[in-house]
């Protein structure tokens, strides 16, 4: 490999990969003061995906919310530096927004919802003003799961909701149809994301996706793309057997369009993309976030497979992979080892994997 990635380093690559939408990523703009772009043009990656903290960069309550300039606002630099990079690099750059400000929300911590969904849309609008050539707007980060967000209830598993359990995804339709609302209106181009479930969560996708309605008349919320994090214990084909419960790994994908279709498609939209926002197999040991984990020659097969699969489906927008380097060492040697390089910049086998798919 490069002497420069085993550093940590970047410098530009002769034969980068053409940049594919296929093939998206999450990692930095920037790693020991060197730009990590010439690394994702050498991955052919067409997506850079960050995340936007609406707590953070609005602590408190702006006076004119949907002005970008207003003095409430602390916009990360990050993604002023991410945005201008990808542009010289031929990619794209999509924001996930998350995490309420307590003025927001009743003052409560970040992961409960705004009480107002004009209030999360206001600030998406200012966002969008803010870069407008970032058109890929994820909405809210797997909000199937209560520790990110409230107030949702765990279900009783494999069977309807009812009752208060019905509210977190209601709630959630009514901040993403708001968000749609006034992104949409300020260009046509922009793609927003919604649903954005995790393979298992507190509500499974398929009863998250089925209550995924608000306002008196039960109404659809609008979205472009589905977004889903199939992570999976098991290789990705679309032959095997469904996991049940309600549950979508990325040998699901199939059944989870249908879901999306039956319970989200709406006229002009009746089968949207999937966008995979984050997916990645963890290697080499045990960890404090998975129950297991693959050797580094099985990630690789595996994510040959998912992007073989992700390569003939049209019906799949992009695959994410999170994220570009290994987790910081921990005490007890529990850290997630998810990167396509090492944490001193070695390229895994997963790395040529991505790069060739």
């Amino acid at each position: 490999m490069l002497a420069v990635f085993a550093t940590g380093l970047a410098a530009p690559v002769a034969d980068a990969a053409t940049p594919s939408r296929k093939k998206s990523i999450w990692g930095p703009v920037e790693r020991k003061g060197k730009s990590q772009f010439p690394i994702y043009r050498d991955l052919g990656a067409g997506i850079l995906q960050m995340g936007l903290n609406w707590s953070a960069v609005a602590p408190t309550r702006p006076i004119n919310p949907k002005n970008p300039d207003d003095p409430a606002y602390s916009w990360p630099a990050e993604i002023d530096r991410a945005v201008a990079a990808a542009r010289r690099n031929r990619m794209k750059v999509s924001l996930l927004v998350t995490q309420a400000p307590p003025w927001a929300n009743g003052g409560r911590d970040s992961r409960w919802a705004p009480r107002k969904p004009r209030d999360f849309a206001h600030f998406v609008k200012a966002a969008e003003r803010r870069w407008p050539r970032v058109n890929h707007w994820m909405i809210w980060g797997e909000p199937s799961r209560r520790e990110m967000f409230k107030p949702l209830r765990h279900e009783r598993r494999g069977k309807p909701l009812r009752g208060k359990e019905k509210k977190g995804p209601r709630k959630y339709a009514a901040i993403l149809d708001a968000a749609y609302g006034a992104l949409k209106r300020e260009s046509k181009r922009n793609r927003v994301i919604g649903g954005n479930t995790f393979t298992t969560g507190d509500v499974s996708p398929r009863n998250f996706i089925k209550n995924m309605r608000f306002g008196k008349k039960d109404r659809r919320p609008r979205l472009d793309l589905y977004g889903h994090n199939p992570f999976t214990a098991r290789k990705p084909d679309l032959s095997k057997p469904p996991l049940g419960h309600g549950f979508a790994d990325f040998s699901d994908l199939d059944t989870l369009a249908r879901w999306v279709d039956r319970h989200l498609g709406r006229r002009g939209n009746r089968h949207p993309k999937l966008f995979l926002s984050e997916w990645f197999l963890p290697t080499d040991h045990p960890n404090h976030e998975f129950n297991f984990y693959v050797k580094r020659k099985t990630a690789k097969q595996w994510l040959r497979a998912a992007l073989r699969i992700t390569r003939r489906k049209k019906r799949i927008y992009t695959l994410g992979w999170y994220a570009l380097y290994d987790d910081p060492r921990r005490a007890d040697g529990q850290q997630v080892e998810r990167g396509l390089l090492t944490r001193k910049g070695r390229k895994k086998p997963a790395y040529r994997a991505f790069k060739r798919g």
